[in-house]
């Protein structure tokens, strides 16, 4: 009897209890929440999960000591005597980046590759005696060292004679096809704007379709890069700097690269309610400009500042293509290379302790109370899982509360971007026991695929992660508490100040104009002070003595919004009466997007006690300009 009694009530239990699990378990099934507006393709996706790459400016421009050639420099001035495009990649590499994207071809048509589109190349070059391929060897280099290879070909060409033709076009499509079906995967492929009749030149009407198609024809899985993406776009300056807020979507119909973008602050902020997916790339380089030249080696960025760079690119929603110039043997430099190095160890150190590892969350709102979307996602690694809210929540928190109280002064967030960009304001707060309110420690707009936020180092307990305004219900897949040191110093920093010119200004006197005591200022050896000058008047400055120049040294203000000197006369006299023009109708090619000191050389040194810069056309195209400092180059 006990026997028959038992085995139909073990079975019946257990069939109930099979049932209920059964049913709890598909009342818990949730659906995810639906992607919101514009979304990343599974391309765009990885790309952005790269955060941190290599740019690599090579070509002609590093042996004529110019940032951009004329199409008319001899072929033969491009001589590498030790290129080693393995050393690029180890540095790389070690440096913590994952691919390196290289100028195949920059605005002066000059080709890294033996094109068979072009007599401007590295078959016409003294290097390797006309037999060598960069592009062959570097694509090579990359594979070993397990990085990608990403290609910039600029449209403009200065030296083809078709540009400014219907049918170069065509001819730039060839030599598109020529690297992209020749040297294997291209994970990004970087375009611009430039045109040659924004610089006085031919204007040749670019056919961007013809040049999209022609990628994706050979290399479907590249990200093109421009002010207007499709894969991604520029972020407006050239200074390393992302908007605080960066939304990934942006308005795209009706613009192209160059003079046809949007606005850089558009650039820089992205279109809240954008039609495509067009994420954030911010490009600087190491150096004050972005080919090597000998007079940089003292300037190569600190520590400090690409931290700074770090936080404000990466941290903004945006990645990060750091330019690192090979110097006139085919190297980097020994500086840059040592700095990246620190670099590299200060970002490993950023991750390696984050502080809520152990701590409890509490969402105060979970998709449908169901386990697959709760705040504990937040912590597990895994890129896929994430914390969401209902659909009808845009506003909502997360409680953090820590084993104990923990000193700290960053923070890192992310969103779950295969579903879209959503949060448009955040919060971090912490609990104050004696108001027994949350106290606001840091507040930011967009956040994106990361967002870091800095501020004054706290100690607490308890944290608020307060999600204030969301366009569609939050999906967060990760957040991290460190606490990191505020100021760092390489070992190969120089200590002294870095000199920026190579003779004193006491002598000086400026003869012309005469509109006041802030004229002095562009003399006074601090770039920190300036003057603005209207009506394109001449600067004529007398040095106090003859001297043999060599060139000379322009800063402008640091601001993109301020007006720069773009066209201009140089002279020199000896008596301030007769005046020998030494540079006419000359351009500062690069000064409007990066408004950083502009050396100029002359073709012979000249012997002079007096000089006159003569504005031609300003960046804002007005009549005013601004000077932060003239200086002249006595010495190479």
């Amino acid at each position: 009897m006990y026997k028959r009694f038992l085995l139909p009530c073990f079975y019946t239990i257990l069939f109930f209890s099979f049932s209920i699990v059964l049913s709890t378990s598909c009342s818990r099934y949730v659906e995810p929440p639906a992607p919101y507006g514009a979304t990343p393709t599974a391309h765009q996706l990885e790309w952005q999960k790269m955060e941190y790459y290599m740019f690599i400016h090579f070509g002609p421009n590093t042996f004529t000591d110019v940032e951009w050639g004329d199409g008319k420099e001899d072929p033969k001035v491009f001589n590498p005597t030790n290129l080693d495009c393995r050393q690029w990649a180890k540095i790389a590499k070690d440096a913590g980046m994952k691919a390196i994207v290289i100028t195949a071809k920059h605005h002066d048509g000059f080709c890294l590759w033996p094109s068979q589109y072009s007599t401007h190349t590295v078959r016409e070059s003294l290097w390797k005696d006309g037999k060598g391929d960069l592009l062959r060897e570097l694509s090579d280099a990359c594979k070993e060292y397990g990085l990608k290879f990403g290609v910039y070909l600029s449209p403009w060409d200065q030296n083809h004679p078709t540009y400014g033709s219907p049918e170069y076009n065509q001819v730039f499509a060839n030599t598109l096809t020529e690297v992209l079906a020749g040297y294997g995967p291209v994970f990004e492929q970087w375009f611009d704007g430039a045109n040659g009749d924004a610089h006085k030149g031919k204007r040749q009407e670019y056919d961007w379709d013809l040049f999209h198609n022609t990628v994706y024809t050979h290399q479907p899985h590249a990200v093109i890069f421009s002010d207007v993406g499709p894969g991604c776009r520029w972020m407006g300056n050239e200074k390393g700097i992302a908007g605080e807020t960066n939304w990934s979507r942006l308005n795209i119909k009706g613009f192209e690269p160059g003079f046809g973008a949007p606005p850089t602050d558009t650039l820089s902020k992205g279109n809240i309610y954008g039609e495509a997916w067009v994420p954030a790339e911010t490009d600087v380089s190491i150096r004050p400009g972005w080919f090597y030249s000998p007079r940089t080696d003292g300037k190569v960025k600190t520590l400090n500042e690409l931290i700074n760079i770090y936080y404000s690119s990466v941290g903004r929603n945006s990645n990060l293509l750091l330019n690192v110039p090979p110097d006139r043997k085919g190297r980097i430099h020994p500086t840059d290379s040592a700095r990246l190095m620190e670099f590299s160890r200060f970002i490993d150190l950023f991750y390696k302790n984050n502080l809520l590892e152990r701590a409890s969350l509490r969402a105060i709102n979970t998709r449908g109370d169901a386990p697959a979307y709760e705040a504990t996602n937040l912590l597990n690694g895994d890129y896929n899982s994430y914390w969401a809210a209902d659909d009808d929540v845009t506003s909502t928190a997360i409680e953090i509360t820590l084993p104990q109280a923990q000193t700290f002064n960053r923070f890192l967030i992310q969103e779950y971007i295969p579903l879209g960009q959503r949060v448009a304001k955040f919060a971090l707060e912490t609990w104050n026991e004696s108001s027994a309110n949350w106290d606001v420690l840091a507040e930011g707009t967009t956040i994106g695929y990361k967002r870091i936020l800095r501020f004054p180092k706290t100690t607490a307990k308890k944290l608020r992660l307060n999600i204030q305004e969301s366009l569609a219900c939050p999906v967060l897949n990760s957040i991290a508490l460190y606490d990191v040191q505020e100021s760092y110093k390489g070992k190969s920093e120089i200590a002294d100040e870095k000199r920026l010119f190579d003779i004193s200004s006491d002598k000086w006197n400026v003869v012309s104009p005469q509109v006041g005591e802030s004229i002095k200022r562009i003399i006074d050896g601090f770039i920190q002070t300036g003057s603005s000058i209207l009506q394109l008047l001449p600067i004529e400055i007398d040095l106090g003595e003859t001297l043999s120049l060599k060139g000379f040294t322009y800063i402008p203000s640091n601001s993109s919004s301020e007006p720069a000197i773009m066209r201009y006369n140089f002279y020199v006299s000896e008596d301030g009466k007769e005046w020998i023009p030494v540079k006419k109708e000359a351009m500062f090619n690069n000064i409007k997007n990066n408004p950083i000191q502009q050396d100029v050389l002359f073709d012979a040194p000249v012997n002079a006690k007096y000089i006159k810069f003569e504005p031609i056309e300003t960046t804002l195209g007005g009549l005013e300009y601004i000077v932060a400092e003239l200086g002249v180059i006595t010495k190479l």
